[in-house]
């Protein structure tokens, strides 16, 4: 790290000082050369080269240092998945859905967990008062750190379960495609809960396997892709969500899915590597818009509310 690198990360860093903590003792942060020293001096956390704390070098669980190697290993995959048209098309209509669950007012203080490249930075814009975005892989964090350099955006290596924040800190905390990944759902609900003001919002958009097709087809393609982790990556279900939601302390649950057969063929190229030859379809991206109309239909559909392929919720604490 440059001298001056180091010194705009430093400033970066201390603009969210009132937030971040030790996440072993709770105590406060101070910024000490090229590290976050607590208060107490007994835990000293570095920050790497592109001014990213590094909260999680040790104590991580083993699920945990599993997601992190795969997701260090796929992260420019994952990432060219994002840029085909398709895919673009396709996810545009799912951020509708988020935004329209979200609602138009200010999300005040935003944190993302497993944020990856920091997609809810640009999806909710303006909403976003200061935003903070956590992910427990290095590689990801250097995609979206290159991809959003402001002063009201702060990116930290960190375990989801174990938060370098306050409590009561956060307006509202967001998870894109992150609860799959965490098998300790209590402590992370539990964790969601803790940094949650009261009247706070969890909103989130995960995969989801309520309707018995898509469990028998993901059970063989988490096995068979490289892409995806069997033994870590778990998708949604109801029975499995809402429950350990209402326990960890949150109320007026809502739990909607969305995308069906065209999220099939048009998402998710990174794994199903079909995918990424529609990117040379003329009008693919019509076709993509007309396949989500019909995703949206189907599911509108009596008994088929619960069939859809991702999941959007919100959770008020």
């Amino acid at each position: 790290m440059t001298v001056q690198s180091e010194v705009a990360s430093a400033e970066s860093i201390e603009r969210f000082l009132d937030v971040l903590r030790c996440p072993h003792s709770g105590v406060r942060l101070i910024v000490d050369g090229s590290e976050l020293v607590g208060i107490d001096g007994k835990n000293r956390y570095a920050i790497d080269f592109a001014g990213v704390p590094i909260f999680a070098e040790r104590g991580l669980s083993a699920a945990a240092l599993a997601q992190q190697a795969h997701y260090d290993r796929i992260a420019s995959a994952y990432t060219a998945n994002l840029g085909y048209p398709h895919t673009q098309e396709y996810m545009a209509y799912l951020d509708r859905e988020m935004l329209a669950a979200a609602g138009q007012g200010s999300l005040g203080t935003l944190v993302e967990l497993c944020c990856g490249s920091g997609e809810a930075l640009p999806l909710f814009g303006p909403q976003v008062q200061r935003y903070v975005g956590v992910d427990v892989s290095q590689n990801m964090l250097k995609s979206a750190v290159s991809a959003h350099r402001h002063g009201d955006a702060l990116f930290v290596q960190a375990d989801a379960t174990c938060v370098p924040l306050a409590t009561g800190c956060v307006d509202t905390v967001v998870m894109l495609g992150g609860i799959h990944h965490v098998s300790a759902r209590e402590r992370l609900f539990a964790e969601v809960s803790r940094i949650l003001k009261p009247g706070g919002r969890f909103l989130f958009r995960e995969p989801v396997s309520d309707f018995f097709l898509w469990r028998v087809l993901r059970a063989m393609i988490y096995r068979w892709s490289p892409m995806l982790d069997h033994a870590t990556e778990r998708p949604l279900r109801y029975e499995e969500t809402v429950p350990v939601l209402v326990q960890a302390g949150f109320q007026a649950i809502e739990y909607r899915t969305h995308g069906f057969l065209g999220f099939c063929f048009f998402m998710n190229s990174d794994v199903l590597f079909f995918n990424r030859v529609f990117r040379f379809v003329p009008g693919i991206r019509a076709i993509t818009r007309l396949s989500a109309r019909v995703d949206r239909a189907i599911l509108s559909t009596p008994g088929f509310e619960r069939a859809g392929l991702q999941v959007i919720g919100v959770a008020r604490k």
